[in-house]
């Protein structure tokens, strides 16, 4: 731990990816810091660290999620604050945490913040006390470290309740997208259905969603046309 880290206030980052193949997490692998027969037993968990007493919190989490997975210019929103006294006090998180910090026992209250990227533009590289650095499907995800399950969760509430209202979706597609694209990530993160002539309708009212001359290449398919996001044209 450096000398000027709060010893109470972290931030986690709950960074969710899309392609082609579905909406993903990136998860990191604590670094292992005793040998292997010992009792640390490193566990997946979301990107997170102590903030600095000289940042603030957006700060904090940009340079905490920089600092374990190399990736930088992510789009990242605060969407609630974690306190539970127990929160990293579990004895499945108790000997990693002797191993890396020099106050263990301390009490931390951590912000979370979700990001989002289009993995055809991001490609993490573990650092610091992350072993790896990993994109795993949403529904493969198994018990994390402390309560970053619990994180995640509250990540993909705020995720669904805002996807449209903020027009934060074009975030997780590629800077030209088709509106089969933008449906099937719609019916992932929110979970339904939609019908695909409605759902067509009503893109093409969008001011903020402009058709390109232009169509796919490289598909097997007939190339659909290409759209792309322009955020000056959404209404005030």
């Amino acid at each position: 731990m450096q000398q000027n880290e709060t010893l109470h206030l972290s931030v986690d980052c709950v960074l969710f990816g899309y392609d082609d193949a579905g909406l993903k997490v990136l998860l990191i692998n604590q670094k292992r810091t005793e040998p292997a027969d010992s009792n640390v037993k490193p566990m997946s968990q979301l990107p997170g660290d102590l903030i600095l007493l000289d940042e603030g919190l957006d700060e904090a989490a940009a340079r905490v999620l920089y600092e374990l997975t190399q990736l930088n210019g992510v789009y990242l929103k605060q969407f609630h604050a974690f306190g539970d006294p127990n929160r990293v006090k579990d004895l499945k998180d108790r000997a990693w945490l002797r191993s890396v910090r020099t106050q263990p026992e301390q009490r931390v209250v951590t912000v979370g913040y979700f990001g989002l990227v289009s993995l055809h533009d991001f490609n993490p590289k573990p650092a610091s006390f992350a072993g790896s650095a990993d994109w795993i499907d949403l529904q493969d995800i198994g018990e994390l470290a402390f309560d970053h399950n619990e994180i995640l969760s509250g990540a993909i509430d705020a995720l669904q309740s805002q996807l449209e209202s903020q027009h934060i979706s074009f975030e997780l597609l590629p800077k030209k997208f088709t509106i089969s694209q933008l449906q099937s990530l719609y019916e992932v993160v929110l979970e339904k259905k939609f019908d695909k002539r409605n759902f067509r309708k009503n893109v093409k009212k969008m001011s903020h969603v402009v058709p390109l001359d232009e169509k796919q290449q490289g598909v097997m398919h007939k190339p659909a046309q290409l759209f792309s996001f322009n955020r000056d044209e959404l209404e005030s």
